[in-house]
């Protein structure tokens, strides 16, 4: 957390650190806090229980840990703080149904009542967050790495040899919609798939969308610049997640990525005004180094600090 607040004094966020176990992780973390829907862990992951057991104490008790932190390290902090959550359909794309091994995906009353519960849930610890930071301006993302495999129906069943249907955009977006609307905060939908649903997010109601700039394809260009122009925030994953094995944590890294992103910006033809771009790390960073996860946040906040003149300007657009 003290990384996090020293690296990205104006934007820091909630670090999750999945590798500490069951409960850590970006399923176990959210699932813990869903209203009315216990949870277990089994040899195959988390499932829908019974009834509330060790594996959801477990959970609850790190994230209130995390909090704890959180809230010593941002005292008297006022600016923009982002917490984030799993969204609905990664969330029954990777939660089994309670008497079988089949995912909640595959049962829509299932998904019907996780969003239900998880608006909920995201309600009340947006709340708790705003109370021990009551000087920060929220912004609530929901990760949603499955969501461009539940639009394809490429999500496994339990056996592995064939696939759950596709779920059609209305209903991905009726869901996604019911839980941001029930959030207080500025709501991002995160999605770092090769494909990623822009118009689907944008459809749903989502402030900002974040996106792995490596995986985008051409194609899918004039539709970051469709949601710029709509006004969305644009959360541009730019930096590389992992230690980047053939080059050295080098001081220009902060120009080059400033530069990926001002040749998205100019290809696209939009205005120089970058206010509504954020640049991160492509993903999570939970499989990096720590140094390079502190350098990758450090070449964030450098990236950050040149993008308006390189926008701006007739920097290399090749």
């Amino acid at each position: 957390m003290r990384i996090v607040a020293g690296e990205l004094s104006g934007f820091p966020h909630l670090p999750e650190l999945p590798e500490r176990g069951p409960g850590a992780d970006l399923t176990g973390r959210t699932a813990a806090l869903l209203i009315d829907m216990p949870v277990e862990v089994t040899p195959r992951g988390w499932r829908l229980g019974e009834h509330p057991g060790r594996d959801v104490q477990r959970a609850r008790s790190m994230l209130s840990s995390d909090l704890d932190a959180m809230e010593e390290v941002l005292q008297g902090y006022t600016g923009p703080l982002k917490i984030q959550l799993c969204g609905p359909w990664t969330l029954a794309a990777t939660l089994e149904l309670t008497r079988t091994m089949d995912a909640a995906l595959s049962d829509s009353g299932a998904v019907a009542d996780l969003a239900a519960s998880l608006a909920e849930a995201a309600a009340a610890h947006a709340a708790d967050v705003a109370k021990r930071v009551p000087g920060a301006r929220l912004v609530v993302q929901f990760d949603e790495p499955a969501l461009a495999a539940v639009a394809a129906g490429e999500v496994p069943t339990a056996s592995g040899l064939s696939r759950l249907p596709a779920i059609e955009a209305d209903t991905i977006r009726e869901r996604l919609t019911q839980v941001l609307a029930g959030n207080p905060g500025y709501t991002v939908v995160h999605c770092c798939a090769t494909t990623v649903p822009f118009g689907i997010i944008r459809g749903a109601g989502a402030e900002a969308i974040s996106f792995d700039l490596s995986q985008l394809r051409r194609g899918e260009e004039d539709a970051v610049g469709e949601s710029a122009e709509a006004g969305m925030g644009l959360l541009v994953g730019a930096v590389p997640a992992v230690d980047p094995a053939d080059e050295d944590v080098t001081q220009d890294r902060g120009v080059r990525v400033a530069r990926r992103v001002a040749r998205l910006w100019h290809r696209l033809g939009l205005a120089p005004d970058v206010e509504q771009v954020v640049i991160t790390p492509g993903c999570g960073l939970a499989g990096a180094s720590p140094a390079w996860a502190r350098a990758a946040l450090a070449s964030c906040r450098e990236a950050a600090r040149i993008l308006p003149e390189m926008a701006a300007g007739e920097v290399d657009r090749g």
